[in-house]
């Protein structure tokens, strides 16, 4: 797990939306979208539910904020 994997995921579950997640960042949008795969990937699980081009946050996402936030936090 990488801080650019939390700041990401953290961005997405801001805007829900990968997209203007990635505007803010200055990254691109595909790179949101491997950083939150590979995240998604070492948790084994999904953070984020996408349908179309709807994001919502999954249950698992939710309870993942806090402990992302804090890690972010700590390293500023």
């Amino acid at each position: 797990m990488t801080f650019t994997q939390l700041r990401c995921f953290i961005e997405v579950a801001r805007q829900l939306n990968f997209a203007r997640a990635a505007e803010t960042l200055y990254i691109s949008q595909p790179a949101v979208s491997r950083q939150i795969h590979a995240l998604e990937n070492e948790l084994g699980v999904r953070l984020f539910d996408r349908i179309g081009k709807t994001v919502s946050i999954t249950h698992y996402g939710q309870e993942f904020i806090p402990y992302a936030r804090d890690v972010v936090s700590l390293s500023l």
